[in-house]
């Protein structure tokens, strides 16, 4: 994975801030590949409980994770009890690793 030790803390006190204390945090997609170069960092957010406004979480999390990768383009995927699942959270889950 090609997050730092700082990044990973950081992202997950960034988790607990934006989305509670009972949710978690994954990364998947490119950062996951060791060989890599370069690309954008993918987060999924599993929340235990309903969302309020799903855009308003991702859009802060993703702002928020974005200055601490000193302006990486965050992509933010909530999973959550009365939000649609669509492939992507299965692939999400399926691939990605927990922080």
């Amino acid at each position: 994975m090609r997050l730092t030790d700082y990044q990973i803390q950081a992202i997950r006190q960034l988790a607990r801030q934006v989305a509670g204390s009972q949710s978690r945090v994954r990364v998947f997609g490119s950062r996951l590949d060791d060989a890599a170069r370069g690309g954008d960092l993918d987060l999924m957010l599993e929340l235990p409980e309903p969302v309020d406004n799903p855009a308003l979480m991702a859009a802060q999390m993703s702002a928020q994770v974005s200055r601490i990768m000193h302006g990486r383009k965050v992509d933010v995927l909530l999973c959550a009890p009365n939000l649609m699942r669509l492939p992507i959270h299965d692939m999400a889950f399926k691939e990605g690793e927990l922080l």
